[in-house]
């Protein structure tokens, strides 16, 4: 064979690898559905960049978080989700307590009882689900896969001063199921007052805080330092179907927060829209 023809059949196949590669990437970035499951980042069956969504058009302001929480502590007064991660390591769950008894609100799915333990001094109990629950006048579709024994759905526990909901089943803000009966109705009374901003920790789904690839899932995501500045999703308006996002690094006074924004700094790579796991 020719040298031009060699030359010709390794860029052939650079191309064919570059082109694999790019969709590898697109599932995990939005390209396609995809991305890990319960992450606001993902387009999935299984994700809740739909639910993030929601949140944003009806006025909160949305922050992906690519840090854990005893490293960087959510935001005084925010809604903080913690949904199916693999695990959470105790002084995460402290730092979240600390959180919640300071005035904020946790919302968490997928935890083990010792993980609830560390939260609530009175965990709730698993029992069989089924897949149409009714809570506080609404019908919630489920997967079925679990409720807690006397109190449904969710579970509220006070801490301090603050709200933690644990909820047995989280696949009614999934994106396939968030559109059924009034999936959509429950995930904003988790939401909170449009006043309160929201926190998704993305770095339990393996989201770090790196650029390029660092950034994506199975990157080791945990070690890496945060970005600038948080995304903040904006309501819709007439003109407007998707959130309008935006980055800032500005910062403010502890105790502070400007409108419309969140006051820690932190960059998501990509702002509600999708772009991995730590020990419970």
């Amino acid at each position: 064979m020719s040298r031009p023809w060699r030359i010709a059949l390794a860029v052939v196949a650079l191309l064919v690898v570059i082109n694999v590669a790019l969709r590898f990437l697109g599932t995990l970035t939005g390209g396609t559905p995809g991305g890990p499951r319960s992450s606001s980042y993902a387009t999935s069956a299984h994700g809740d960049a739909a639910y993030a969504e929601l949140l944003g058009k009806t006025g909160h302001a949305v922050d992906q978080v690519r840090q854990l929480p005893h490293s960087s502590p959510p935001a005084a007064g925010a809604t903080v989700f913690l949904l199916d991660p693999p695990m959470v390591r105790t002084t995460d769950l402290q730092a979240l307590r600390r959180f919640v008894g300071n005035g904020g609100r946790l919302v968490a799915a997928g935890l083990s009882r010792a993980a609830m333990h560390e939260l609530v001094s009175r965990p709730p109990g698993r029992a069989p689900g089924s897949r149409r629950v009714r809570m506080e006048g609404l019908q919630i579709e489920t997967d079925g896969a679990a409720v807690w024994r006397g109190e449904g759905l969710a579970a509220t526990r006070r801490v301090g001063s603050g709200t933690v909901e644990l909820l047995a089943d989280s696949s009614p803000l999934q994106n396939r199921l968030l559109g059924s009966a009034d999936n959509a109705a429950f995930g904003l009374a988790l939401g909170g007052p449009p006043s309160r901003p929201v926190e998704f920790l993305e770095s339990y789904h393996g989201y770090g805080t790196g650029s390029g690839l660092s950034a994506l899932p199975l990157a080791a995501a945990s070690a890496a330092t945060p970005p600038s500045g948080p995304c903040v999703a904006r309501p819709a308006t007439q003109s407007s179907v998707e959130p309008r996002c935006r980055r800032t690094s500005r910062t403010t006074p502890s105790g502070s927060r400007p409108s419309g924004s969140v006051s820690r700094t932190r960059t998501p790579k990509r702002c509600c829209s999708p772009p991995g796991p730590t020990p419970t």
